[in-house]
């Protein structure tokens, strides 16, 4: 029995949860640094974003776990989904928006979360194509093998059987 669950991954999970609340400490404490010289609809979208990548990321790792130490397609696939479409734009606006008036210590945190989502994104990538493709094959064969028993056994319809009755 193979093992499909992928160990890169796996650590990237480890490490990311332990950098989640470093991140998430570092990046509360300038946006109240700096709150008062945004202007009020940058002050509304970070708070949105705080609440969201937040409340995602608990539930993007926990999938991320899951999916892969168990080998569950659908929660990795939902991690995978989690971290391309809310988290890594996310985190790149946060990255690369000057209106933010970004400090040097949130552009670093910034750009470690970038780097641990973006390498997520692709090794969840191919360790979902590799367990999809296994587990497509096993099913595959397990009908196979079902079939093979249900096939009736030789001569029993065979024309030289009917010939000799």
């Amino acid at each position: 029995c193979e093992i499909l669950s992928s160990l890169p991954l796996q650590m990237s999970l480890y490490f990311n949860v332990y950098f989640f609340p470093f991140w998430w400490l570092i990046t509360v404490a300038i946006l109240y640094l700096k709150y008062p010289a945004l202007s009020d609809y940058y002050k509304f979208i970070l708070v949105t974003i705080m609440i969201l990548v937040s409340l995602t990321e608990l539930i993007r790792l926990y999938l991320g776990y899951v999916g892969n130490l168990l080998e569950k397609v659908p929660e990795l696939a939902g991690f995978w989904l989690l971290t391309l479409l809310p988290q890594l734009p996310v985190i790149l606006f946060l990255l690369f928006n000057e209106g933010l008036k970004i400090h040097s210590l949130e552009r670093a945190v910034h750009i470690i979360f970038a780097a641990f989502l973006s390498f997520q994104v692709v090794a969840a990538f191919f360790t979902l194509r590799r367990m999809v493709n296994t587990l497509a094959t096993r099913f595959r064969l397990t009908e196979f093998h079902r079939l093979e028993e249900q096939r009736p056994g030789p001569g029993i319809y065979s024309p030289a059987a009917r010939s000799s009755s």
